[in-house]
């Protein structure tokens, strides 16, 4: 194992707030980048904007591995830090709405010209520009307008949020994909580039084939629950003292979901023997699977059908997801010390690199933590430090 990760000679500057952005720049900070996360002198045991607490469980996700730097944006003195800033970094990411950062100066165009090698990412509630875009974006805003939640729940239930914030989640992936691009870019052409998502647009490529379906073939997709929208038999059935999820909708996987569950005829009956029919009947036949699978518990069917080869699997609550021996074995979190809390297990990142260290080194700074190194690398003195702090400015 080597001592160095892919991005650390990259720096990054973090003006993001709420999730979306700060999701964006975890990824680059996690793969080793110098993040340096501006944020508005307050209150230290909150999360500035989000008015979270910094020692809660998802600050502590949020923040890992990125440096603190305590500053008064709206101030001429400090504008200057920032531009200091800006001219020894790589990327900036902001997620405010686009006319915010125009009013404090780091619009894309300034910044551009102080420093022409700099990645600008942007992440906004419905685009930089058009009808929306001066409007806030919520992630629940977004999953209503992107579709998302009129495929979730039940057939004929009101419309469904997902639990979990896919559009914040998958905005800040795809501007860190996007960044990663540019940067590569940059080492071509000499130039960095303005790297735009929304949550709108996020989430509307988020819907992928049901998006598809649509644009495509002018289907409107409608809530299937908890079973696969077109691929049948595919989705979630009780069992005796559970549910489980289960897949075979076709050829070999049909054959053999029947044969474990009892039904071996069902492939061959004029009612299920063809995709087509399958859909069409699909009540009527996910009825005769539940009623077998009601017969035995989650466990047994779980084995019996990775036995021969059928996907499936059982609904876990939290606690029971970090409980499976192969979540264990693949050791989703990562150790950190906390100077106030201590020991923290943090949810590392999804992706592995051979040769390279843990992805979490350390743990969410405290407001501030890292405003006179910083400063010091800028090339501010002791003196001037000091006095910035006195005047308010950090």
């Amino acid at each position: 194992m080597t001592a160095k990760l892919p991005l650390d000679d990259i720096r990054v500057i973090d003006l993001t707030v709420a999730r979306a952005g700060p999701t964006c720049v975890r990824q680059l900070a996690d793969w080793g980048a110098d993040v340096v996360r501006v944020e508005w002198p307050a209150d230290p045991a909150v999360s500035g904007l989000t008015g979270k607490s910094r020692h809660g469980a998802d600050f502590q996700h949020l923040h890992r591995n990125k440096r603190s730097l305590s500053l008064n944006l709206k101030a001429p003195e400090t504008h200057e830090v920032l531009m200091r800033l800006v001219d020894v970094s790589d990327i900036l990411i902001e997620n405010m709405r686009p006319p915010v950062k125009y009013r404090l100066g780091f619009d894309f165009e300034t910044v551009h010209a102080r420093n022409p090698r700099l990645v600008y990412g942007s992440i906004s509630g419905f685009g930089q520009d058009g009808p929306y875009a001066s409007r806030g974006g919520l992630d629940q805003v977004a999953q209503g307008m992107g579709g998302l939640m009129s495929v979730t729940g039940l057939p004929g239930s009101e419309p469904t949020r997902a639990g979990i914030p896919v559009s914040d989640l998958s905005a800040g992936l795809y501007l860190s994909i996007g960044v990663l691009v540019a940067l590569h870019d940059r080492e071509r052409t000499g130039s960095g580039r303005w790297v735009q998502t929304s949550l709108l647009e996020s989430m509307i490529a988020m819907m992928d084939f049901q998006a598809a379906r649509w644009t495509i073939d002018q289907d409107v997709p409608a809530p299937a629950g908890n079973h696969h929208p077109v691929s049948v038999p595919m989705g979630c059935f009780p069992t005796a003292d559970g549910y489980v999820n289960i897949g075979g909708a076709d050829g070999r996987l049909l054959r053999s979901l029947c044969q474990v569950a009892g039904l071996p005829w069902l492939p061959a009956d004029p009612r299920f023997d063809s995709p087509a029919r399958r859909s069409q009947n699909r009540a009527e036949l996910n009825a005769l699977l539940s009623e077998r699978l009601a017969t035995q518990p989650t466990a047994a069917w779980v084995e019996a059908f990775n036995l021969a080869g059928v996907p499936c699997g059982p609904i876990y609550k939290m606690d029971e997801v970090f409980a499976d021996p192969q979540v264990r074995h693949l050791a989703m979190t990562e150790p950190v010390e906390h100077p106030a809390l201590g020991r923290l297990d943090v949810v590392r990142n999804a992706v592995r690199i051979t040769d390279t260290p843990p992805t979490v080194r350390a743990p969410s700074p405290d407001l501030g933590d890292h405003t006179s190194d910083v400063l010091g690398e800028l090339g501010y003195t002791p003196d001037q430090i000091a006095r910035l702090r006195a005047d308010g400015m950090i």
